[in-house]
């Protein structure tokens, strides 16, 4: 739900969520916003109080391809503490919802300290498990379920299919456009709607069963 007016959340219990995405390049078949439309499809499902999604992330590894914006760790991190230092002043707790895995030193460091201060503040990752890394077939599926007039399936391919953890060292270094001169990480082949929806399901039942245990040891929750 949202609300469009103060007195939608005046006097209310309120659990806020916030999309926190990214806009960077998602293959040739992709949106550039395609992080953004998934956390902020989790954080709908919660049927909480959504706000709109901060869209803009730390996605150096994608600025040498066109159309990617970039505010980098530490400009989100200071936006992450204020948004979360000003939201609580009237929710009294607020959950960032994460679609870009380039978000969360940012994420980790500024939900620390707003639960330093006093906040009950924590993040959730949107990152279904088994998944492929970057505009494969597991965030293809995705949108095909979330917004598939987004998707141009003619112009997908396969990219770097070597796994995530051997391609950490040179996407930490920048070196993406060398990995995958398409941007892909993942073969986009077979994606479908429903297992876009089934993905979805996934992670809003992850959602669900995190905010009922309630245990943001170290921010985040799991």
């Amino acid at each position: 739900m949202t609300a469009s007016h103060w007195t939608d959340v005046a006097d209310q219990d309120t659990v806020l969520f916030v999309p926190v995405g990214s806009y960077e390049q998602h293959g040739p078949h992709l949106p550039l916003d395609t992080d953004t439309r998934v956390a902020a499809a989790v954080a709908a499902s919660t049927g909480g109080l959504v706000v709109h999604p901060l869209a803009y992330g730390s996605s150096g590894e994608h600025e040498d391809f066109p159309g990617t914006i970039s505010i980098g760790e530490h400009a989100l991190g200071a936006l992450l503490v204020e948004f979360g230092r000003s939201a609580c002043r009237w929710a009294r707790r607020l959950v960032f919802v994460n679609g870009h895995g380039g978000n969360v030193a940012a994420l980790a460091g500024a939900v620390r300290l707003l639960r330093y201060e006093g906040r009950d503040v924590a993040w959730f990752a949107c990152a279904p498990p088994g998944g492929d890394a970057h505009a494969g077939r597991t965030e293809t599926s995705l949108l095909l379920a979330i917004a598939p007039e987004t998707v141009d399936l003619a112009r997908a391919e396969p990219g770097n299919t070597r796994p995530l953890a051997a391609l950490l060292p040179a996407l930490r270094e920048g070196r993406l456009r060398e990995l995958s001169p398409s941007g892909v990480l993942g073969d986009p082949a077979g994606a479908t709607a429903e297992e876009g929806r089934a993905l979805l399901g996934a992670m809003a039942t992850g959602l669900r069963a995190a905010l009922a245990a309630w245990e943001p040891d170290d921010g985040r929750l799991a």
